[in-house]
């Protein structure tokens, strides 16, 4: 089979949902992916907590949906994708950092979200361990939550495989065709495939394809590094994110949390951010995060660590996606530029994607979907960036 309804470049945390969402609009869909199979680029990386909590109607939005969709995946497919409930816990120790965070929250239940400030004493029990002197509280939402990246891809490979989605692995994109200012299709180095819709969802790699088109895509990826443990005895329920630098000068948040297996995971953001495609495990992670997570819970000081791995991030100069149509050629769209938060957005930019390719809209608030577009101002400012 050559000719589709649509086809979707990139088969990891976007491009995979899309293209179920797609399937289940009815349309004939091909998935193009480079690598050897589902969620083998940046997909695999990721650590897997999904929150709705964020500070943008865009993130909250979209992250709302991924909430629905992975709670009620295995009720609807009949397959566990490593849900875990626990929320998310923001524990605070200075006064700037509880500012900001009890800022956010009339913005966040505005939208419906369940997050609130808890003392520390709350804080203390939810998180086991942690170090008491100067814990002023944090926040928590109890409704967000883990999903496993590796059951994730599956599952919905699974899912499109039902749906009568086609898979094309080992397959870069060499050329995207058109033809009067259209879409016609997609050429890989052995094969030509016709379609009048076209996604790219290619993730770090999203300013290449665009430039197949003419288009300057600003996607620039960056690595963050990331690690697991061996099983423990589960003890923890929320993912925990300290949002306060660390003192050794390297580290801006970080955070951790114990999956449904029982293993704690855990990533750092970098302060002086590393640029480009490397994704050797560096030296310094280890020490560094370690440090960290003893610092913040000292009961963690025995733990086993099993590996340490690097991701990119698609980052765009504002730090948000990129969910809109291209400018041209028409029938060409952009699901790029998640900022490393691809994974918890990705089932809630499928969903809105798909409505956009086949309706012509996206489903979300005019002021939500503004800050998506394509042709928006990057440097207008900067959004929050915690993970």
């Amino acid at each position: 089979m050559s000719t589709y309804d649509a086809i979707v470049i990139g088969a990891g945390s976007v491009g995979l949902p899309t293209a179920v969402s797609l399937g289940e609009r009815g349309l004939r869909v091909l998935v193009i992916e480079e690598l050897s199979a589902p969620g083998q680029g940046q997909h695999k990386s990721a650590i897997g907590g999904v929150r709705a909590t964020h500070s943008d109607p865009a993130k909250i939005l979209l992250c709302r949906d991924s909430l629905e969709i992975f709670k009620g995946w295995k009720e609807k497919h009949g397959f566990d994708v490593g849900w875990k409930p626990g929320g998310y816990a923001f524990p605070i120790y200075d006064e700037p950092g509880e500012q900001t965070l009890r800022g956010l929250l009339p913005t966040q239940k505005s939208y419906g979200l369940n997050i609130d400030w808890i003392d520390a004493d709350a804080m203390a029990e939810l998180i086991p361990g942690i170090r008491r002197e100067g814990l002023r509280g944090g926040t928590h939402s109890p409704e967000d939550g883990q999903v496993s990246p590796l059951l994730a891809a599956e599952g919905y490979r699974r899912a499109a495989v039902a749906l009568g989605v086609h898979f094309r692995f080992y397959s870069p994109v060499t050329a995207i065709r058109t033809a009067g200012g259209k879409v016609l299709g997609v050429d890989t180095p052995d094969a030509h495939f016709d379609a009048p819709l076209v996604l790219n969802a290619s993730g770090a790699h999203a300013r290449q394809i665009g430039r197949l088109t003419g288009l300057d895509i600003p996607v620039t990826p960056d690595s963050h590094e990331a690690g697991i443990t061996a099983p423990l005895e589960h003890f923890l329920g929320p993912l925990v994110v300290d949002i306060r630098p660390g003192r050794e000068g390297k580290t801006a948040n970080f955070y951790f949390g114990q999956n449904h297996e029982g293993q704690i995971i855990f990533c750092y953001t970098p302060r002086a951010l590393i640029v480009g495609e490397a994704r050797e495990s560096t030296a310094e992670f280890l020490p560094v995060v370690t440090r960290r997570l003893i610092e913040l819970v000292p009961r963690l000081r025995n733990m086993l660590i099993r590996r340490v791995w690097r991701g990119l991030y698609p980052m765009t100069p504002d730090g948000v996606a990129i969910v809109d149509r291209a400018p041209e050629p028409e029938g060409m769209f952009l699901a790029v530029g998640m900022c490393g938060q691809g994974f918890m957005m990705g089932p809630g930019v499928g969903r809105a994607m798909a409505a956009l390719m086949v309706d012509g809209a996206l489903p979300l608030a005019e002021e939500a979907a503004t800050m998506l577009r394509y042709d928006r101002d990057y440097h207008a400012g900067k959004t929050e960036a915690l993970k």
